[in-house]
């Protein structure tokens, strides 16, 4: 249907990441998802983390009208309205009716196909949000070591690059280092299928 796209990708890899979700999510709570995109991720989760509540965002207003799409079609009732979030935007987090307890945040696919500067607005906003412990869940492709870890990653990269010059796969240490910024320590990093990986990060608890 027009209203509700439907992503390839994103039903292909929504079991191996609900895999990992069951092991760093909380087992209530809101979730904060960051670029819901179509929003089949986002009524996923929901249906099969009951316990959770899912709050999606996106810039978009396609996406956002796809989001609520999904969630009327699917009739899961522990997905909210979805909100208007953009991470490069100064103090969102405060914004944009985000909820004020928030025990987890997720962003799928987002970090590659966006400016840097939306990854260090994630994480500035993740580090604000979170309590002390609370995860931050990335997926996507990643370098490491300054290196692509597959050919079909380097020339996703390259694909990305020539759409705009200021997308493109990230070093995982440039991403892990901007996190350490904001105050969120990784715990794990987990090889997935199609070389992807899921990153784990957790609020540090204060000093003293």
């Amino acid at each position: 249907m027009a209203d509700k796209p439907y992503s390839a990708a994103a039903e292909r890899n929504r079991e191996p990441i609900l895999a990992v979700l069951r092991r760093a999510l909380p087992a209530s709570g809101t979730v904060l998802e960051i670029a819901s995109g179509t929003g089949e991720h986002a009524v996923w989760f929901a249906a099969n983390l009951p316990g959770i509540a899912i709050q999606p965002s996106d810039p978009d207003d396609e996406h956002r009208a796809s989001i609520a799409a999904w969630t009327r079609f699917t009739g899961v009732a522990n997905v909210r309205a979805p909100l208007a979030i953009d991470v490069t935007v100064p103090a969102w987090e405060v914004d944009e009716g985000v909820p004020k307890a928030i025990a987890a945040v997720l962003c799928i696919n987002m970090i590659h196909i966006s400016p840097w500067a939306a990854t260090l607005g994630l994480m500035r906003g993740a580090g604000t949000l979170l309590p002390p412990g609370g995860a931050l869940y990335l997926y996507g492709a990643y370098k490491r070591g300054g290196a692509h870890t597959a050919p079909s990653n380097a020339s996703f990269d390259a694909s990305l690059r020539a759409r705009d010059p200021a997308w493109g796969v990230r070093d995982l240490e440039a991403v892990t280092a901007a996190a350490a910024d904001a105050g969120l320590a990784p715990e794990s990093v987990i090889e997935m299928p199609a070389n992807n990986l899921s990153v784990i990060l957790r609020r540090r608890a204060p000093l003293g």
